[in-house]
């Protein structure tokens, strides 16, 4: 059993493991139990009652929080010509084509999300075995395949998620963070839950949302009720 310290077991005083709270009391108590020195992250974790092995239950999307998550992501665009220029404008942090993928197949990753223009995606696929992992490779799904790389660009600098299932049908977005007014992250919450409840596969069977976790870096869990949405 992992051994946690002073201070989280203090926390964990304040949080009945047994609630399910409503979503406005699992944020201010999230923000309570924080029990690191910097801005912590909210994180959001959704166990859904879906069959991952079957393909059209798998599910992956973005979408733009109201409020943001509280970082500005380092974008990286693979485009040329006229495309390479619009995303420069639009504000790309790094912005190449075969150069720039070159250097990210020698271990470069100084970049949280990548975005490329559909012809360019035939080379981009080399880097499928990179990038794939890190969950950073462009995907149609997500808005990062696309040649409208200025609305792309912008929707990710002003706080667009991903999300996505893993194996076990669970999926962890960032929210925002411990700094934040309580009711921007009950926002940024019930955009993501609902968002999820949207794109629920026509073929799961039983219960959907099966449970809903908030916590901060290093800080303790709190059960969301998933009746609340």
């Amino acid at each position: 059993m992992a051994k946690h310290g002073k201070k989280y077991l203090e926390a964990l005083k304040l949080v009945d493991v047994n609630k399910l709270y409503a979503p406005e009391e699992a944020v201010d108590l999230v923000k309570k139990t924080a029990t690191v020195k910097f801005d912590a992250t909210v994180e959001l974790a959704v166990r859904l009652g879906v069959d991952v092995k079957k393909a059209d239950q798998q599910i992956r999307g973005a979408i733009v929080l109201p409020h943001g998550t509280g970082k500005t992501a380092r974008v990286l665009v693979f485009a040329k010509g006229e495309k390479a220029k619009e995303a420069e404008q639009a504000g790309a942090d790094f912005v190449g084509d075969d150069d720039l993928i070159n250097k990210v197949a020698q271990g470069w990753f100084d970049f949280d999300v990548v975005v490329a223009t559909p012809d360019m995606m035939g080379a981009v696929g080399k880097l499928g075995r990179l990038l794939g992992p890190k969950g950073l490779m462009p995907n149609p799904k997500t808005g990062t395949v696309t040649f409208d790389l200025e609305r792309a660009i912008k929707e990710i600098k002003a706080g667009k998620v991903e999300y996505r299932t893993d194996k076990t049908g669970n999926v962890h977005v960032p929210i925002g963070k411990v700094s934040f007014d309580s009711h921007k992250l009950v926002e940024n919450l019930k955009t993501i839950v609902e968002q999820l409840i949207r794109v629920k596969p026509a073929t799961a069977k039983g219960i959907y949302l099966r449970n809903i976790t908030l916590t901060s870096t290093m800080g303790p869990g709190i059960k969301v009720d998933p009746n609340a949405f």
